[in-house]
């Protein structure tokens, strides 16, 4: 989730990948956190995602827990200025099995661009460091097998950073259906909504590009298909998918390389003047020397090869079924969702940007059948509606209490991206796709949670 590039030869960068056993995944989760351990943490990849989520506040939060000995990009002078902005002390490198080898971390944070997650999962594995990594896992079914396996042939774990399961409003939803509110659950309407600010954003960056991100599918809906999972307690079994690119890239009469230099900079409503932010430019533009990443390139680029309007038919194991849509240029950002039970019904919806009033709280309405609503109200809370900080400390601090089962091990993370993957390749050959026949994970009626 950040800008970690691709322009600087990779087998330079991380060296030789080792290749993956054939044994069968197990689900664990990793324990990341000792009474009186502090954990050697490396990070490769010094984007924004890393600065504002896993460096400075890690250090800041769990002194005692954490302590940063590299960090590793294949941008120099992103990585030098990444180094000033933590205030760390620990070495850099451009080279990633040097830092590896040098200052073997028991911990490794990745945070690179999506396509290159299983090259420094794998090898990271391999060179004796458990996983952090952010969403999603990998971008294809093959890279998601090698990881899979690589974590059973190595015997160290992979932690997938999931911080929606942590936001109050989302527990509180598990919580009512497990409680058995609405009587069994047998469909769930889940409809996502990227504003013109944030989602015109993807279509600036690498996300763009399939190749990098995976599309949307994988890199913003895994998020969705975690919560979906979470939620219905059972693994997806089939995808159908229609995907199109209606609003950005191809589909405007104008267009330029990014907006700094853009001649249509007053007759562009998706103009944006990235030096208005210093740190982005700090971070970003005075190092588009090293490897030519713009960060502010135009969302018209017809190099842009993702969806922008996406529905899916997603059925689960236990039967239950889902509709999905994700639009990436609404007037206003966030979701709504129903979950529909043989009782009565849930319904919950957060509008996170351009709100009708100022939210103190986040509302889920309970519908029973033959009588009246029940109105929730779940204080709200800032940084993913609270659930960064409630996940860090899952991870951090010790605690082998987990009763909504929010912890997200390997086979969380894969199976999140496995829906998206699937329903990628369903719009690319108009056919359904069976998650079974994806990877060496067999979907199950009831899910398997990670054990402590």
């Amino acid at each position: 989730m950040n800008s970690f590039t691709q322009h600087v030869s990779r087998r330079d960068f991380i060296g030789k990948v080792g290749t993956a056993s054939a044994s069968v995944l197990l689900s664990s989760l990793p324990v990341f956190a000792s009474p009186a351990v502090q954990k050697r943490v490396a990070l490769v990849g010094t984007g924004i995602r890393a600065l504002d989520m896993w460096s400075r506040d890690l250090v800041q939060s769990y002194p005692d827990k954490v302590s940063f000995v590299g960090l590793c990009d294949i941008n120099p002078g992103r990585l030098e200025f990444f180094k000033r902005a933590t205030g760390f002390t620990c070495p850099t490198f451009t080279d990633f099995e040097k830092m590896m080898k040098e200052t073997k971390p028991d911990l490794l944070i990745v945070t690179t661009v999506d396509a290159t997650h299983h090259e420094f999962i794998i090898r990271g594995m391999e060179l004796g460091a458990d996983i952090i990594t952010e969403k999603p896992l990998t971008t294809d079914e093959q890279k998601c097998e090698a990881i899979l396996q690589a974590e059973k042939r190595t015997g160290k774990k992979v932690l997938v950073t999931f911080n929606y399961r942590y936001s109050p409003q989302r527990a509180k939803i598990y919580e009512l259906l497990r409680s058995g509110t609405i009587g069994t659950l047998t469909s769930v309407d889940f409809h996502w909504y990227l504003d013109v600010h944030h989602g015109a954003d993807y279509f600036r960056r690498w996300h763009r590009l399939k190749e990098k991100s995976g599309t949307l599918w994988v890199h913003k809906a895994t998020h969705h298909f975690d919560l979906l999972n979470w939620w219905i307690e059972s693994d997806p079994s089939e995808v159908y998918a229609t995907g199109a690119l209606n609003f950005y890239g191809k589909n405007n009469s104008f267009r330029h390389t990014h907006c700094r230099p853009c001649p249509h900079k007053s007759s562009c409503s998706f103009y944006w003047d990235i030096n208005r932010d210093s740190l982005l430019t700090n971070l970003y533009v005075n190092n588009e020397k090293h490897d030519g990443y713009l960060r502010d390139g135009c969302v018209w680029k017809e190099d842009i090869n993702i969806y922008d309007s996406m529905a899916a038919t997603i059925r689960y194991e236990n039967g239950v079924q889902v509709s999905y849509s994700l639009t990436a240029y609404s007037p206003y950002e966030g979701y709504r969702i129903a979950f529909n039970g043989t009782k009565g019904r849930i319904d919950a919806w957060i509008e996170e940007s351009n709100p009708v009033e100022p939210k103190e709280y986040d509302e889920i309405v309970v519908t029973k059948n033959f009588s009246t609503r029940e109105f929730i109200r779940v204080p709200h809370s800032s940084g993913h509606g609270g659930g960064d900080r409630l996940m860090k400390d899952s991870i951090f601090r010790v605690n082998t209490n987990d009763p909504l089962h929010q912890s997200a091990s390997v086979r969380d993370g894969a199976l999140s991206i496995l829906v998206g993957i699937a329903a990628r390749t369903s719009c690319e050959t108009g056919a359904p796709v069976k998650i079974a026949d994806l990877t060496s994970i067999k979907p199950g009626m009831k899910r398997q949670f990670v054990q402590g």
